[in-house]
């Protein structure tokens, strides 16, 4: 896929990692987004005509075309990457490719952008007794994933194959920005020397 379609309509938080890889495909496969924002701190997305035409589970990014309406930010990157080099032909190498995807939301996700969020957003003053409860534990987590990924890079440029995949759009999305979390980029230097990859491939967008 490699036209413009004025018919994509991205709705979303800029300071959203989740819809920064939709952003972030789209740039990359020629794709151009209308994009409509919701600030999720204020409820904009529990509204009842958020929860009745964009999303039943309250959430962004959501890719709109026409009628149709996909939630999920690998869903959503998947259908506009389709087709092109950022998936894999190889089988195994889309497995693969999904495997990592699967590890950012399960293991990455939900600690380096959580803390990204709470403490580079909420700020740890505005935070509850049960969050501050969880803190160390979402570092140590957020740790180890970090590790796994720059073990990982110290022997291949790339997570999947020889070039760019939705796996390092996936995985990159949150890594970039994660210092307001507490994490140290300094710590991983082949992180470091894949962000700069990344930022290099023709077409990039960087995040609001």
């Amino acid at each position: 896929m490699t036209e413009t379609n004025n018919a994509f309509v991205l709705h979303e938080d800029p300071f959203s990692g989740n819809c920064y890889k939709i952003r972030l495909t789209a740039a990359l496969v020629g794709v151009e987004l209308e994009r409509r924002f919701y600030d999720i701190t204020k409820g904009e997305t529990r509204t009842p005509e958020f929860l009745a035409k964009v999303n039943a589970n309250g959430r962004i990014p959501v890719l709109e075309m026409g009628d149709t309406f996909l939630p999920e930010s690998g869903a959503a990157c998947w259908y506009l990457a389709y087709g092109s080099a950022l998936i894999p032909t190889d089988r195994f190498a889309q497995a693969d490719m999904l495997r990592w995807m699967f590890f950012e939301q399960y293991n990455h996700e939900p600690n380096v952008a959580t803390l990204r969020f709470w403490l580079g957003k909420l700020g740890e003053e505005n935070l509850s007794d049960q969050q501050r409860a969880q803190l160390s534990a979402k570092r140590s987590a957020g740790e180890a994933a970090l590790r796994l990924m720059d073990e990982h890079l110290a022997t291949h440029d790339w997570f999947v194959g020889n070039s760019i995949t939705l796996a390092d759009i996936a995985l990159y999305a949150y890594t970039h920005v994660c210092e307001p979390g507490g994490f140290q980029l300094a710590d991983y230097p082949h992180i470091q020397r894949w962000i700069a990859r990344v930022a290099a491939v023709p077409g990039y967008v960087a995040m609001d």
